[in-house]
């Protein structure tokens, strides 16, 4: 019987089998040249094993070299002639015979792994096999041919890269360099070895550690409409796949960290009722698994799993496909195994999705064997909004909810964790207090992430009696709507002084087509990487097609300058990132400027229609005093004032908003008190000068 396991318990007594092994190690294969000396034994415990009792620590004669080894080849061919009652353990064997019908092993292929799993199990047994020293690949072939008893050929056959050993994971060759036996057959993982001698288990529990059960989804699919069209592309051709059996079938899901990748992989595991499962990332001791190790747990779970109904999930494929260096070429894990990699892709029976933070760096070789390439942005606001109520709804607000979903950086990955927190205290807070609570663990989060915080106010909310027709414009703005709305479609250009309107304008016409609106200013969208800025412009136009938005680009100037006048190639770059976009966008984009001097005359053609916003006309600003003089619960204005509104020839609706912010710290209390401010307002225009001009 076999005593013992583990590399540092020793067994004086071993099987037929195991000693009929030993003794090939030592005498064929001229091990016994280490393990015995002129002295005696260089390990007792082995020699005690085999037989050779006698000859450890002698007393009435002395240790004879040449007698011990004419003894040791005498006690190799008497178990050669007894090698039919040797066997394998039962557990062992029962167990290796499970694997062989669950991935298609060879009986050769199980005598290699049963040597292997007994060399990596017993102590007694690696010490043996330690006598023959480092060896190179070809010396494997020939060791194992000579102790297992099988031809060479075979050996390498089962060996090869191609074999079901190999693409199963469970024993893997390393063809690199030389060392021992023992480290050149690489097992499935450090515990394989002692649970598959131990005790009867099933094959699926040898994954353990490497290979895990996904946890529950803890969103919907409804929580994914932002990417509803190649959802309707993925889930039939994902449940085609798995009812069919095709194979080759790979996903890659590429986006920023905490997007719900990992999530939507669950909950598409969860729409097609089939299990998942997870290559680990790290061991049951928290230690990263390497990028290899990985693969080689990816390949057991295919051939382990291919029979259930199932899904596997990759995560984190950076350890894999990224995790190589072009400066110092240095390629990746998986350019390194490349051949290998694109068969396994090519070939795979249970459908894969690839998770990854990015796609840069991929090797286009790669990227082209995956079925479908799927980019997740971070959710739109409405569909932030229905994560938080549904997951949170019972913890804050519905106001808090909204202002919370207006943070376009808010990760689902965020709130959850967010959630998980506030929900263990939650009998400890009161609602305002776990409502801040609640806040500030996220605005924690954004920070560390370099995002902006939760706003304490929207930013994209209109003023309380906004009218358009408080706006001087040389176009009918309550037509263009109309026109729009009929449309669905429009490209326009907004400029004039600031303060006119144009940004609340884009707000105003926003509501009236009934779709969510998305700012972008160029603090924004402005990178200091090389190609940053041109990428957020993409991401940009993209983020308002997803979300049906309408989409309003606040100092375009920044991004539409003269290309005549470009000292920069990434000037131009930028010009024509910009045109490129707002050709190919069928929604309604609005563009605001200050500054119209200067565009790009190319730029100023792609505008359907290009508004000038202007100052306030006298009636307009007379008619705007009233309206602010009765929300704020004044005696209406005398007409005396009415002749210092109309000299302030440069007022805007802004001027107007600006008084109404003083108005919460500083009362205004009377309507000439409201007059005073406006002209304080302007008066710093100019550099300070009050405006004197015709009354209007």
């Amino acid at each position: 019987m076999f005593r013992g396991v583990g590399n540092n318990h020793f067994c004086t007594e071993v099987s037929p089998l195991l000693r009929l092994w030993m003794l090939r190690v030592l005498v064929p294969l001229g091990g016994h040249k280490k393990f015995i000396s002129k002295d005696g034994f260089s390990n007792d415990h082995i020699a005690e094993a085999l037989g050779l009792d006698k000859w450890i620590d002698p007393v009435d004669q002395e240790f004879d070299v040449r007698k011990v080894r004419n003894t040791l080849r005498r006690l190799h061919q008497a178990a050669e002639k007894e090698r039919s009652d040797s066997s394998i353990p039962e557990y062992l064997s029962g167990n290796v015979d499970r694997l062989a019908v669950l991935v298609g092993l060879t009986a050769i292929d199980c005598r290699i792994l049963e040597f292997t799993v007994l060399l990596s199990s017993l102590g007694i047994f690696d010490d043996t096999v330690d006598y023959l020293g480092q060896m190179s690949t070809i010396a494997v072939f020939r060791v194992l041919s000579v102790v297992l008893d099988i031809p060479e050929q075979e050996i390498r056959q089962s060996l090869s890269a191609q074999s079901a050993l190999s693409r199963s994971g469970l024993l893997t060759l390393d063809r690199n360099g030389n060392s021992s036996l023992r480290r050149r057959l690489e097992l499935l993982s450090d515990w394989f070895a002692d649970t598959v001698s131990s005790e009867e288990i099933d094959p699926v529990a040898l994954l353990r550690g490497i290979v895990v059960p996904s946890a529950v989804a803890e969103l919907c699919i409804d929580d994914y409409s932002h990417i509803q069209s190649d959802i309707a592309i993925l889930k039939p051709y994902l449940r085609k796949s798995i009812e069919t059996g095709r194979k080759g079938v790979n996903i890659f899901l590429h986006g920023s960290p905490g997007t719900g990748k990992s999530q939507l992989a669950k909950v598409l595991a969860k729409e097609l009722a089939c299990e998942m499962f997870e290559v680990a990332s790290e061991d049951t001791e928290g230690d990263p698994i390497g990028g290899v190790k990985r693969l080689r747990a990816f390949s057991a779970a295919q051939s382990f799993f291919s029979r259930r109904r199932s899904m596997i999930l990759f995560d984190e494929v950076e350890d894999v496909f990224n995790d190589g260096d072009q400066f110092f070429g240095r390629k990746s894990t998986a350019q390194t195994r490349k051949a290998w990699v694109n068969r396994m892709l090519e070939e795979n029976p249970v459908p894969t999705l690839w998770l990854s933070n990015s796609i840069s760096g991929l090797d286009p070789a790669f990227i082209r064997r995956f079925d479908m390439v799927l980019e997740l942005p971070l959710p739109p606001k409405k569909q932030r909004e229905r994560i938080l109520l549904n997951t949170c709804g019972n913890l804050i607000s519905a106001g808090h909810i909204a202002r919370i979903a207006e943070v376009e950086d808010l990760a689902p990955a965020v709130v959850t964790k967010t959630i998980s927190v506030i929900s263990s205290i939650q009998e400890e807070l009161d609602g305002a207090t776990r409502a801040r609570a609640f806040e500030q663990l996220i605005n924690n989060t954004l920070a560390a992430q370099g995002h902006q915080p939760i706003k304490k106010q929207d930013p994209n909310r209109l003023p309380e009696f906004y009218d358009p027709a408080f706006i001087t414009a040389n176009a009918d703005l309550a037509g263009i709507a109309t026109g729009l709305i009929a449309a669905k479609s429009g490209r326009l250009c907004l400029y004039g002084p600031p303060g006119t309107g144009k940004t609340a304008y884009g707000r105003w016409l926003a509501e009236q087509l009934g779709i969510p609106l998305l700012i972008k200013r160029a603090s924004d969208l402005m990178s200091m990487w090389v190609g940053g800025n041109e990428k957020n412009i993409a991401q940009a136009f993209r983020q308002a097609e997803q979300e049906g938005a309408l989409l309003l680009i606040d100092e375009v100037d920044s991004f539409l300058q003269d290309r005549r006048g470009a000292q920069q190639g990434w000037q131009v770059n930028l010009v024509n990132e910009m045109l490129t976009q707002m050709e190919s966008f069928s929604g309604v984009f609005i563009a605001s400027t200050n500054l119209m001097e200067g565009l790009d005359q190319a730029a100023l053609r792609r505008f359907d229609l290009k508004v000038k916003f202007d100052f306030l006309l006298a009636e307009q600003a007379w008619q705007l005093l009233l309206r602010h003089c009765n929300e704020l619960k004044l005696s209406p204005p005398l007409q005396e004032l009415r002749a210092r509104v109309n000299g302030m020839q440069r007022l805007t609706p802004g001027d107007f908003a600006a008084v109404l912010r003083q108005h919460r710290f500083r009362p205004i209390e009377t309507s000439d008190g409201v007059v005073a401010a406006l002209e304080a307002e302007c008066a710093v225009k100019e550099g300070g000068k009050l405006s004197i001009g015709f009354i209007r």
